[in-house]
């Protein structure tokens, strides 16, 4: 039996259901986690056009320490949404680029919630500057 996901409008199984119930459970929470650590979504933007090179990928992002950059390309990797190629080269050569997986997010997701920043990041940074500036309510 299939159903309808009123949260995301699409259409699911039974025990896809079951885990949009149970919200913890679900590939929902799976997909939105990509977008806990701050610098996952840089690396992927910054990979967007092309394999790099970590030192590329260091100058393209602008301020990132190595190790948030290593931790950050082992957790890609890890979720299958960049790929690691090692270049047999002297000196040895490692390039960085998305997996089909990483472009599918890349090209759908992520440019999507770039359009909405776009639209809306005004309001939004607006927002939080009234709730810096509001005293706290009881």
């Amino acid at each position: 039996m299939r159903a309808v996901c009123a949260m995301m409008g699409v259409e699911m199984t039974d025990h896809e259901t079951h885990c949009y119930e149970l919200v913890a459970d679900c590939r929902l929470r799976a997909a939105t986690d990509l977008f806990t650590h701050t610098w996952d979504p840089v690396v992927l933007a910054a990979l967007r056009n092309g394999p790099r090179r970590r030192h590329a990928l260091r100058t393209a992002i602008g301020v990132i320490s190595d190790k948030v950059l290593t931790d950050t390309l082992h957790r890609l990797h890890a979720n299958g949404l960049i790929d690691r190629h090692a270049l047999a080269q002297a000196p040895p050569r490692v390039e960085y680029g998305l997996t089909s997986l990483g472009q599918s997010l890349v090209d759908g997701p992520m440019t999507e919630l770039g359009r909405w920043a776009v639209e809306h990041g005004d309001e939004l940074l607006d927002a939080q500057e009234r709730s810096v500036q509001a005293p706290p309510s009881a």
